[in-house]
């Protein structure tokens, strides 16, 4: 049964892989799992169609068979579960990148992606400055740490799991920033999970999109 997961159909990232479908479409490349997408407007997220996929009207979703699934947290764990690739065999090291990823999406991810929003929608507000801060010394509060238990390995436990795939994914958001130079190793880091055939593959999947959008 063929894969079938949804993207934007002209995304607001301009191709810059921060699209959350781009870590759908990451973990299909890295266990080699073939899919379809189908691309969606902003008003058909909204459509009774989608809102059975997504309640809440947002991208990507799966589709398998008579499974749906939404989150892309959600999505990421179910393919690394099906497949081999993503997950380690052994069950400790398997319950560790668990908690990695667990701790990508709800330690790391909220003040990054509420500073890229902050950024975006309320840089003319009186609190802006104050709000810009307090966040930015929350993400470092948790870029330290994170630094301090990579050190220097390349992946956060030994082998690269799901949990590197959706922490890279959230890091990238603050890529070029000088918030992420200050920590080398996870500059680094970041690096190689971009220098991944299978994030490239996504990565240009993902840029072909928005590149024929834009030319239409």
């Amino acid at each position: 049964m063929t894969i079938t997961i949804t993207a934007f159909e002209r995304s607001p990232d301009r191709g810059k892989g921060l699209a959350r479908d781009m870590r759908v479409r990451w973990a299909l490349e890295e266990v080699g799992e073939p899919y379809d997408v189908r691309l969606l407007s902003f008003k058909a997220m909204k459509e009774p169609a989608h809102l059975a996929l997504q309640p809440f009207g947002q991208i990507p979703t799966y589709e398998e068979g008579g499974l749906a699934l939404f989150e892309s947290g959600a999505i990421v764990f179910h393919i690394a579960e099906r497949h081999a690739g993503l997950l380690s065999a052994d069950a400790n090291a398997r319950a560790r990148a668990i908690t990695w990823m667990f701790a990508a999406l709800n330690t790391v991810e909220p003040p990054v992606f509420d500073r890229a929003l902050t950024m975006i929608l309320e840089r003319d507000k009186p609190w802006y400055e104050e709000r810009l801060h307090a966040l930015e010394d929350s993400i470092r509060n948790r870029l330290g740490a994170l630094s301090r238990r990579l050190g220097d390995a390349d992946w956060l436990e030994g082998e690269f799991s799901a949990g590197d795939l959706l922490m890279v994914s959230v890091l990238l958001r603050l890529k070029g920033s000088a918030i992420l130079d200050e920590y080398p190793n996870l500059s680094a880091y970041v690096a190689r999970g971009e220098a991944r055939p299978a994030y490239k593959r996504a990565f240009d999947a993902q840029l072909a999109v928005f590149t024929a959008a834009s030319t239409d």
